[in-house]
């Protein structure tokens, strides 16, 4: 059977399997330790050399940049407003001469409409008198034939 010897004390069998695993959990454990601690050094020195001034100042920029953002997008806003103002203004007044346009040509429509219908009348009436003179001359001509067919 295997013995150990370990601080003046011998150890045989399983009572060596228990001290080997001791020994390797406590090997295990301060070697874990001495990670953790070489992180945490390696970390205080990361922060130990931060330079916090130089944080801040580079925050102030971009809040600076920020705030003039802000005002540059309230100004489109503000010019995109007035020039959506004056397109209506300019829309309501084209709608108004358009409206007027538009009145002006109906009248002018209507205007031309009696007009054509006066004419029409006129020439209508001009033409039935005309022709009721042809028909009279013409009613004479054949009453005279009629009455002396040598005459003519």
């Amino acid at each position: 059977m295997a013995e150990m010897e370990f601080g003046g004390v011998t150890f045989k069998g399983g009572k060596m399997m228990v001290l080997v695993t001791a020994l390797s959990t406590l090997g295990g454990a301060s070697w874990g330790a001495f990670e953790f601690y070489s992180d945490y050094m390696s970390m205080k020195e990361i922060v130990e050399n931060i330079d916090v001034g130089a944080i801040e100042a580079r925050n102030e920029v971009i809040e600076t940049k920020l705030d003039e953002a802000i005002d540059y997008t309230r100004d489109i806003k503000s010019g995109l407003r007035d020039d959506i103002l004056s397109i209506e203004k300019q829309t309501d007044r084209v709608e108004d001469m358009v409206r007027s346009s538009e009145e002006k040509v109906r009248e002018m429509i209507d205007k031309a409409d009696e007009r054509f219908e006066t004419r029409r009348d006129a020439l209508r009436s001009d033409s039935d008198r005309k022709l009721k003179e042809l028909e009279e001359r013409l009613d004479e001509k054949l009453q005279r034939a009629l009455d002396n067919p040598l005459a003519d």
